[in-house]
């Protein structure tokens, strides 16, 4: 087995240039989920429950965008490292047309079956109605977190990070301020609680979106993509984003619908699990921002270098990116039992709330260390190598197969302590560490893609 590091700083430094900002970025975003749910937690269990099982479904559409982003950036990355700057414009028109089409659709549900959707994770009445109205209010949110998550992701891949760094900064403060105004009624405002976290929220995103996409189609110049863009015809790489793109919208789409499959699981162990759940959730959140940095500096570096046609070193760089997973498991883990604490104490939660979420909360320092393995090989480097189709059933298969159902056995049939139903409820990220392993070892997930101008030319031909 190769080194599962290189000598090369380059490498690394090239790493954290990418990774400690899309961090930081994730740190913000963390904390502004944390500030929510500490927020409305004050109010009550049941609104802290409704805001969270509100924002699974939400989060089923946060994570089809990240899918259609995640997947256009194995494009965007491999056509900047080529220079083709006409095929990397094509990738982001495809890709705002399909989030625009996306948006549209949980728009729709959310205004006309918001019941219909919080009876998919609970069967109680008080939550259901909290959750009703924390939809309602969440209707706009679709479009602009939508655009502006796709947009950052584009930018990230060209280099861009600051600017969607400062703009968390920037929106952070500002959905923290407007939720204290909203949720608790300050200022001569009212007393909103659910629906003020959800305008906080809002307010937050418009903030977002008019920073991120008024500055790729106004200023930016590395892409230089303008609004007239969205209208080309960008017929001849329709067949090469679906081959390569597609498969990580659908892999990043039904992984979303088994997380909420996972949800509706929890959701009916009854309303002290659920809010337990929540503040687990943030905590693992928090422990994990640098994974998911080098998760898409994974996919970004792997691109550039394959880009520039170079495999044995992609392949090095492999190996080196699953000894940073390994590494930084084993700190998530650590934070996680550091922090656990007095995240926990800074609730509003009852004592049975309190037991379940210590159970969780050992849980996750456990799974966090395959998770963070497996992440940055799935999201990252087997992602960049445009592996995307195997990496499709990879994910499903062992959720599905796996964690669903014996989540299912452990939490609804057998009744096991909360530690066990949460253990198998992530089984899954175990089982894809040691697939990743297997995968790259054999260096099938390196894949060929064609550019815009040699498309082309096969159809002239």
């Amino acid at each position: 087995m190769q080194k599962l590091y290189v000598k090369d700083k380059s490498f690394y430094l090239s790493v954290a240039r990418i990774a400690i900002p899309i961090a930081l970025q994730g740190l913000i975003t963390t904390g502004v989920n944390m500030m929510d749910t500490i927020m409305i937690g004050v109010v009550g269990e049941t609104q802290l429950s409704a805001v969270s099982l509100a924002n699974q479904f939400i989060n089923i559409f946060h994570i089809f965008c990240m899918g259609i982003g995640m997947g256009a950036s194995v494009l965007v990355a491999r056509y900047y490292g080529m220079k083709e700057i006409r095929s990397l414009k094509d990738t982001i028109t495809i890709m705002l047309r399909l989030c625009l089409a996306m948006s549209a659709l949980f728009c729709v549900a959310t205004i006309f079956l918001p019941r219909q959707i919080m009876l998919i994770y609970t069967d109680e009445e008080a939550i259901i109605g909290y959750g009703i109205e924390y939809l309602k209010w969440s209707v706009a949110t679709y479009f602009l977190l939508g655009l502006s998550l796709t947009s950052t992701i584009v930018l990230r891949n060209v280099g861009q990070v600051r600017i969607p760094l400062y703009t968390s900064i920037a929106a952070f403060f500002i959905n923290v301020g407007a939720n204290y105004i909203f949720i608790f009624g300050k200022f001569g405002a009212p007393r909103m609680e659910t629906a003020g976290a959800a305008l906080g929220t809002l307010i937050a995103r418009i903030f977002e979106f008019a920073v991120i996409c008024g500055y790729l189609i106004l200023k930016d110049k590395e892409i230089g993509y303008r609004i007239k863009d969205l209208f080309s015809r960008v017929g001849s790489l329709w067949r090469e984003y679906i081959r390569i793109s597609i498969p990580v919208l659908v892999s990043d789409g039904i992984l979303a619908l088994g997380n909420n499959s996972v949800a509706m699981v929890i959701g009916r162990l009854g309303e002290s699990f659920v809010a337990a759940n929540a503040v687990t959730a943030v905590t693992q959140q928090l422990s994990s921002v640098m994974i998911q940095g080098s998760s898409q500096a994974g996919a970004i570096v792997t691109g550039y270098t394959l880009g520039e046609g170079d495999r044995e070193k992609a392949h090095r760089q492999g190996y080196a990116f699953l000894g940073l997973g390994i590494l930084f498991g084993l700190v998530a883990a650590g934070i996680v039992l550091l922090i656990s604490g007095p995240i926990i104490k800074a609730y509003n939660l009852t004592p049975e709330t309190q037991a379940i979420a210590w159970q969780l909360m050992l849980s996750i320092s456990i799974i966090i260390v395959f998770q963070a393995t497996n992440s940055i090989m799935t999201k990252g480097v087997l992602r960049g190598g445009g592996d995307t189709k195997v990496l499709m059933l990879a994910d499903n298969i062992f959720l599905w197969v796996a964690s669903i159902p014996l989540g299912v056995l452990a939490g609804l049939v057998l009744h096991l302590p909360a530690f066990w139903i949460y253990f198998v409820l992530k089984i899954d990220q175990v089982l894809k560490a040691v697939w990743c392993v297997i995968r790259l070892r054999s260096g099938k997930w390196i894949k060929k893609i064609k550019a815009t101008g040699e498309l082309n030319g096969k159809q002239n031909a």
